[in-house]
């Protein structure tokens, strides 16, 4: 018995190496990569940049394809503050002795083409309204965990004017997430709800 369960814990290790040996591996750092905190607090910055100037092109978009008043007010209210938002930013790479550069923010491409699909897959109204405030919501925590980073990163290298900069942002973030539940829970996903028992 003894040797069967030897066999067994053998066996077990064996797969378990065989099947972590094809994707447990070091990722070899391209040859721009970031070697200290500052780098990479000025890559993320403008990977935040570029994400900050797709969403006023992507707020639109959303704004249109919703039809509570509610809902509508709330985003073109955020592209506002957005747009604001990327003006902060140019100030913080100024701060930094840094000419603002955008790079491609594949997480955000990739939240914004979630919305899209959303609203290529529900028809318009409650339930459509209830899709955008979903997707807007990742967007926001998204932001929400990126300027939380950013502010960490701006405090500890002693940047203090970019600190209160970045968490300004955050703080209108947080706002933004408030606002879309608030509209969500007052009428839109009761709404929704009822357009799918009526379909039923």
């Amino acid at each position: 018995m003894k040797t069967a369960t030897k066999s067994t814990t053998t066996a077990k290790s064996t797969a378990t190496k065989s099947s972590t040996s094809g994707t447990s591996r070091k990722v070899k750092a391209k040859p721009s990569a970031a070697e200290g905190l500052r780098e990479l607090f000025i890559d993320s910055l403008k990977d935040i940049y570029w994400a900050e100037k797709a969403l006023t092109k992507a707020l639109p978009k959303m704004a249109k394809n919703s039809t509570s008043e509610n809902l509508i007010a709330t985003i073109n209210d955020h592209l506002i503050v957005t747009e604001e938002q990327v003006t902060r930013l140019e100030k913080v790479f100024e701060i930094l002795g840094e000419k603002a550069a955008a790079k491609k923010c594949d997480a955000m491409e990739g939240l914004i083409k979630e919305g899209e699909g959303i609203m290529e897959e529900t028809q318009a109204g409650a339930v459509r309204d209830a899709g955008i405030i979903a997707a807007s919501q990742k967007i926001e925590h998204y932001e929400i965990a990126t300027y939380g980073t950013l502010a960490a990163f701006a405090e500890t290298l002693g940047e203090q004017e970019a600190v209160e900069l970045l968490k300004a942002t955050l703080e209108e973030e947080k706002q933004a997430d408030t606002l879309l539940t608030d509209t969500a829970y007052n009428s839109i996903n009761f709404d929704a709800a009822d357009d799918e028992e009526e379909e039923l």
